[in-house]
């Protein structure tokens, strides 16, 4: 399990604290606007920034206080691929087998190729000439070549058509099923990918976590509330947990679409997803 407590990192115009858990097993989603601290948070992890404040535990170990040695070794059983972060583009994919060969004692080049074919991942063209999905692919195969019990993912999708996207997300699903106590923690913009993968998800608005929910109580209980001024006036708001101002009147997320389709059976009430659910907590009032 990785476990995050009170983890802070202060920059001059931004400020993060932040806590959460990935157990062991999961699939566990970050989600918010860019630059609400998910990726600052995912190198903090990785240690790749000096953190403030608060404690990063893997299995109930501080990490944040390693030596370099158990740092290097923790990290091979760390899969990454950081949405800022590439391979040189003066090499190719098959220069970047040889290269985690070298890095990993676990190395599986059977399931790189196996996987960089899956993908139709061009394997002798430098990678400054391949598209920016194809690049994205590489860096996914590489997170899942050497049996790493811990995966971090930052927009792994992200410029992927259709078709590759859904071969890129069942890999991590054939991952998990493979790796025995694998976790992964993972962020994107498409909403669907996290929607039917993750097991759980946090939102993260200017530094905090704002909201972690399960993500089938989130596609199954949360709602969002459509009133004209008027309705927004007289609605019971104890159930309410943001609000955003509509050109319509308010668009209000709940988490008893019960109590509201019971009692004001005339208000539109529609299925919440991850979009609404981050475009009314960061962009809401109270």
């Amino acid at each position: 399990m990785l476990e995050i407590q009170g983890l802070q990192k202060h920059y001059k115009n931004f400020d993060l604290e932040v806590s959460l858990e990935v157990p062991d097993g999961t699939i566990i989603g970050l989600v918010g606007q860019n630059g609400a601290g998910k990726s600052t948070t995912f190198k903090a992890i990785l240690g790749l920034i000096r953190t403030d404040g608060g404690q990063i535990l893997a299995d109930g170990v501080d990490i944040t206080k390693e030596s370099a040695k158990e740092a290097l070794n923790r990290k091979q059983n760390i899969g990454v691929a950081l949405s800022d972060s590439n391979f040189s583009g003066y090499i190719t994919a098959r220069d970047v087998c040889k290269i985690l060969r070298s890095l990993y004692v676990t190395f599986d080049e059977a399931k790189f190729m196996e996987d960089c074919k899956r993908l139709e991942l061009p394997m002798d063209t430098n990678i400054k000439e391949l598209s920016n999905g194809n690049r994205a692919k590489l860096k996914v195969i590489s997170a899942l070549c050497h049996g790493a019990k811990f995966i971090i993912l930052d927009e792994p999708t992200a410029g992927l058509d259709v078709v590759a996207r859904d071969t890129v997300l069942q890999l991590l699903r054939d991952y998990m099923e493979q790796q025995e106590n694998c976790s992964i923690l993972i962020s994107s913009h498409i909403s669907s990918d996290l929607e039917g993968l993750c097991d759980s998800l946090y939102m993260i608005h200017q530094g905090r976590i704002v909201l972690h929910e399960d993500t089938d109580v989130l596609l199954s209980e949360y709602a969002v509330l459509k009133l004209s001024e008027d309705e927004y006036a007289d609605v019971d708001k104890s159930h309410i947990i943001k609000s955003k101002k509509e050109s319509f009147g308010y668009a209000c997320l709940t988490k008893e679409k019960q109590f509201y389709s019971e009692n004001y059976p005339d208000v539109v009430i529609e299925k919440g997803n991850i979009d609404d659910l981050i475009m009314i907590m960061a962009l809401g009032g109270q």
